[in-house]
């Protein structure tokens, strides 16, 4: 499930510099980032996260949520204050 991307149009192009990240939950609750670059000599890049980085990049630069908070992260307890 894609949860969170840089990916978004900016009156242009959706590409930010020529690369763009998305974060994914897998269906057991794992988290995986993909990197792909319009870049020559550049690779596409799929790499697992660990919950934590999982968290700081959705409340980072990944922007672009396709899943609330909650959803995204189900096994986190939400503290009110």
């Amino acid at each position: 499930t894609l949860l969170a991307s840089d990916c978004y149009w900016d009156g242009s192009n959706f590409e930010r510099g020529g690369r763009n990240r998305f974060l994914y939950r897998t269906p057991n609750g794992r988290y995986f980032l993909v990197s792909l670059t319009q870049w020559q000599g550049e690779q596409d890049t799929l790499e697992p996260v660990d919950l934590d980085t999982a968290i700081s990049l959705y409340e980072g630069p990944l922007t672009e949520h396709e899943e609330l908070y909650a959803a995204a992260f189900p096994d986190v307890a939400i503290e009110e204050g």
